[in-house]
């Protein structure tokens, strides 16, 4: 006679057994989230940096370098001349050092002007764009442009492309072969670039060229003035001619002693380069305090550490030949300079006045619809075009920080609203993740690591010579670099949740998957949440 089947008590399937299902005892469940990166959310080019630093820490150049491309068509460039932003919001920071994104950057883009890597463009639109000015703004239009297919052509008054990135940015910065590099890739990828085209008659330019829209981006080139009561002047430079003149082959003579009036990065420049020039002494004049330069910190210490003077809470109020009459100034309540009557006298051979520099707009003024500021920039709307329909603008031209990163920035958004428009549609920017704070991170999961110091220039070099002043990165300490990123926000597969999971509640999806809760068996302990280090997982009220 046969037995009858028993149950067994306990299944080796745990999914089949009724008496392990502990979801009903949850208040909160967890859920796996995407937060955004600090450093991705101060990017003015809005690039996707914690996207392309895991491909780098794994090793991918490549990889990461066509993830920088989609956002920022000049890495190279960018890895020098930003000021990263990104660094100064990166939780790191406040761990040891925050990651020397512009570092791992700078490595990706050289890498890829050595190995002649290539950025691949969407089927021809049949639609063509006219790109006013071949600075960083309007190369990236163009860029941008003519991955999603259409057709660039850039018009510009100059006998070089780069805009400022040339004409305002010294060698020793950033040089010139890594400025080529970049632009001849944009080039490649089918824009044209017309030189020594100045364009007056925007409107005819558009109808005779066939163009469907048109971008414009030209710098500020023109230097701001001031009134400053002259007997006998003598030698009164600006510095954007100084610098521009540096890069046309016609560097001025400016003497043995230099004074610079300004305290912006443009006269820090042109303070360094009177420097390489071989001045004996370049003198930097400024009416506020160091606190309150607009230049950034770093630059004022390298600037310093090359020999270049400031004379702070100081203005020049009168000019005899090449003596200067300088008046002290002190600080009132609300921190604003104030004369103080107290004067004394400097000699110098040549005045630089680095005050600032506007936009040359005239040749907009006659355009229908186009709407100017009192301070003569540009008005565009939420999509950057003007009053004027398919005529767009940026960098330089609309009210913002002027730096080659917002201007990259502009173009990047300009071309996607261009590209829109040609489609007969409006562009929506998908909505933004929440911003993931230190607090968020459970960061006892990650080692210290200070990061990779770049190699500096000797200082007799850095003071006679136009050479690059920072070198970079290379594969070994790039490597480190990248890998020193926390991935704030957003799982990175570490398993901690895996592991920790008293219920088996977390189940893998494989490689490049991540995981997904198995709220069956979560009891809703918040031991995933606690363990996590990147702040991936958060607790919500259980609904039912």
């Amino acid at each position: 006679m046969s037995m009858p089947k028993r149950p067994f008590a306990i299944t080796l399937d745990v999914g089949s057994s009724l008496a392990n299902l502990t979801g009903s005892w949850r208040t909160e469940r967890p859920v796996y989230v995407d937060r955004l990166p600090p450093c991705n959310a101060a990017c003015p080019a809005g690039e996707n940096i914690q996207g392309w630093l895991y491909h780098a820490e794994e090793g991918d150049y490549h990889a990461a370098w066509q993830v920088l491309m989609r956002d920022n068509p000049m890495p190279a460039v960018h890895g020098r001349v930003c000021y990263h932003p990104c660094e100064d919001s990166c939780n790191r920071r406040q761990l040891d050092e925050p990651v020397s994104i512009h570092a791992v950057e700078r490595f990706l883009g050289d890498q890829a002007i050595r190995h002649g890597w290539k950025v691949e463009c969407a089927p021809e639109s049949g639609k063509r764009v006219l790109v006013v000015g071949a600075g960083p703004s309007g190369l990236a239009a163009a860029y941008h442009l003519r991955r999603m297919g259409h057709a660039a052509v850039i018009h510009d008054a100059g006998p070089l492309p780069g805009g400022m990135m040339r004409f305002g940015i010294p060698k020793y910065r950033l040089p010139r072969d890594v400025l080529d590099g970049e632009i001849r890739r944009i080039e490649e990828m089918g824009v044209e670039i017309r030189l020594n085209s100045k364009v007056e008659n925007l409107v005819g330019l558009m109808n005779e060229g066939g163009f469907d829209a048109a971008f414009v981006a030209v710098g500020a080139h023109l230097a701001r003035r001031v009134d400053i009561p002259a007997r006998d002047a003598g030698k009164i430079l600006d510095a954007a001619n100084v610098l521009r003149g540096m890069e046309t082959g016609a560097p001025p003579r400016l003497g043995r002693r230099v004074v610079i009036y300004g305290g912006g990065n443009t006269a820090l420049d042109v303070a360094r380069t009177a420097k390489r020039l071989g001045a004996d002494e370049a003198l930097i004049v400024y009416r506020r305090t160091r606190e309150q330069m607009p230049a950034h910190d770093f630059e004022v210490e390298e600037a310093l550490e090359e020999g270049v003077l400031v004379r702070w809470l100081s203005t020049i109020k009168r000019i005899d030949q090449t003596t200067f009459t300088v008046e002290r100034m002190t600080l009132d309540a609300t921190g604003w300079p104030q004369p103080t009557g107290e004067f004394e006298t400097l000699e110098a051979d040549t005045l630089i006045l680095a005050l600032g520099q506007d936009v040359d707009t005239s040749f907009m003024r006659a355009i229908p619809g186009v709407v100017f500021r009192k301070d003569g920039v540009v008005e565009v709307d939420r999509n950057m075009m003007t009053g004027h329909r398919g005529l767009f603008a940026g960098g330089d031209m609309v009210p913002s920080e002027r730096t080659v990163t917002v201007a990259v920035g502009h173009g990047k958004r300009a071309a996607r609203n261009i590209d829109a428009y040609l489609r007969g549609t409006t562009h929506e920017a998908p909505p933004k993740h929440e911003v993931v704070a230190f607090e968020m991170l459970n960061t006892w999961y990650y080692t210290d690591a200070d990061k990779m110091v770049q190699p500096a220039l000797d200082m007799i070099r850095r003071r006679t010579t136009f050479e690059e002043v920072t070198g970079g990165l290379d594969e070994t300490n790039a490597l480190f670099e990248a890998r020193r990123c926390l991935s704030c926000g957003n799982c990175f597969e570490c398993d901690n949740c895996y592991g920790v999971c008293p219920d088996n509640a977390v189940i893998k999806l494989g490689p490049g998957n991540r995981f997904r809760f198995n709220y069956d068996f979560c009891k809703g302990c918040g031991l995933c949440a606690a363990e996590c280090p990147c702040g991936a997982i958060v607790m919500v009220p259980e609904t039912i």
